[in-house]
């Protein structure tokens, strides 16, 4: 479906991650490995918090429909913005037309929002879906895909005041939807969402054979144990990466994420627990 990344820590230049590894998410834009499509070049996004942060300050973004690897504008403004939080995405649409408005990040206020995967039947289920998120968010909607109406159904249920409750809820309505219309197995998921303090990630799937999903290794105890990779050095202590794949070959760099379960990220530290649809 598509790749992602989240990236919480000092500030770095968004090409340490984005260009420089071996296998970068511009290199899995082409090259997925542990995707369902090998390629992923239906557009691509990025979205990053600034380094000093202004109170109630959105943060940036930027989109386009090009495949990742071949423009322009996206490795010059990698190279040049630094962020201490940001979120990329390459897309391999699930049959939505590839459009701006259709590329993640998703943003409201200051919240983003990210999905790889899809809700199944989606156009069987979309008027159900999109009737039911708050009036008051219902205008800011701009795209046609089954990631944003997701976003917007946790927004409507409360993703600003409680995350993990309302992304519950979100699924738990969108399972609920699908079992009126005779869908089996609706909703698969990897999605992460941030207000930029904090990164939640979420594994999920209706079957339970959710899309991969990785978290990092303290970066410290990796830089100890190989020395000769130059790329760790770029990492600063107390970094933390989540991604669909791991962006190179050490096989002790990445944890896997395990199933129907989500994880917290803040200032270096991390939790995990269970992910239950209600």
């Amino acid at each position: 479906m598509c790749r992602w990344l989240a990236y919480s820590g000092s500030p770095i230049p968004l090409d340490t991650l984005l260009y420089k590894p071996e296998h970068s998410l511009i290199d899995q834009s082409q090259h997925a490995e542990m995707g369902a499509e090998t390629t992923n070049g239906d557009g691509f996004g990025i979205g990053w918090y600034p380094t000093d942060p202004v109170e109630e300050q959105t943060p940036g973004r930027f989109r386009g429909i090009l495949p990742a690897w071949s423009d322009l504008n996206l490795r010059d403004l990698a190279e040049h913005i630094r962020s201490p939080l940001f979120f990329a995405h390459v897309r391999a649409s699930s049959g939505t037309a590839v459009q701006e408005t259709n590329c993640h990040p998703f943003r409201h206020e200051r919240w983003l929002w990210m999905h790889n995967g899809s809700v199944r039947d989606f156009a069987t289920m979309r008027r159900d879906l999109l009737l039911a998120v708050d009036p008051a968010l219902y205008p800011h909607v701009q795209g046609t895909t089954d990631s944003e109406a997701l976003f917007y159904l946790a927004l409507t249920y409360g993703l600003r005041d409680d995350p993990v409750t309302a992304v519950e809820r979100a699924v738990g309505f969108v399972e609920a939807t699908a079992a009126r219309h005779g869908i089996q197995d609706p909703v698969q998921m990897t999605v992460a969402t941030t207000e930029g303090e904090r990164i939640w990630a979420f594994r999920y799937s209706s079957a339970h054979r959710s899309r991969t999903l990785f978290y990092s290794r303290d970066v410290t105890d990796l830089r100890a144990l190989h020395p000769e990779v130059e790329n760790l050095r770029r990492i600063p202590d107390g970094a933390r990466l989540v991604v669909s794949e791991p962006l190179g070959v050490l096989p002790d760099a990445f944890v896997e994420v395990p199933e129907s379960s989500y994880g917290v990220i803040y200032r270096g530290q991390d939790q995990m627990s269970d992910f239950n649809p209600r």
